[in-house]
């Protein structure tokens, strides 16, 4: 059967430091390593260097490549909204705002750990007709790594973007 986490937080950490009190941030798991890259990449919306950090954090061993980095500004920089879309209660007709708190199912799926020591998960955003994956890569057997992450596409434009709204 397949699994799928929610997590609940009551704010989005600001920094690195208020990333690290999450009870979360002991990535024993994945679906920790997932929730906690959206908030890293939503912290990134607000201050770059604050959500850079939060995400070398997340990288474990290996830090955001340069073109890691040129990645996240280029999807990102008319796209704020973006990650907020992977929070319940965040809608186009809503501009992608959330409810508070703030709530992210992660889910596996039969091929999530078809690889050796990484795992494939899905989370969902309101603005994308499919589920999008995210890749963690597990260090020894105790702490679980991000790898990859592909939650950046694009998704529906929020309504006051739209100009055929």
């Amino acid at each position: 059967m397949n699994q799928s986490k929610t997590f609940i937080f009551d704010k989005i950490p600001s920094n690195l430091s208020e990333l690290l009190e999450l009870s979360e941030s002991a990535l024993e798991n994945p679906f920790q390593t997932a929730a906690l890259t959206v908030l890293a990449i939503c912290t990134y919306c607000e201050n770059t260097k604050d959500g850079i950090e939060m995400l070398n954090s997340l990288k474990g061993p290996q830090p955001l490549s340069t073109y890691e980095q040129q990645f996240l500004k280029d999807r990102l920089v008319d796209k704020k909204y973006l990650p907020y879309s992977y929070f319940e209660g965040a809608t186009p007709e809503n501009n992608y705002t959330p409810t508070n708190p703030f709530k992210i199912t992660v889910m596996e799926n039969p091929y999530s750990y078809n690889e050796e020591g990484y795992a494939k998960l899905l989370i969902k955003s309101s603005g994308a007709d499919q589920e999008r994956p995210i890749k963690l890569r597990c260090k020894g057997k105790e702490k679980w790594f991000l790898w990859e992450q592909f939650l950046l596409s694009d998704i529906k434009q929020p309504i006051t973007s739209d100009p055929w709204a």
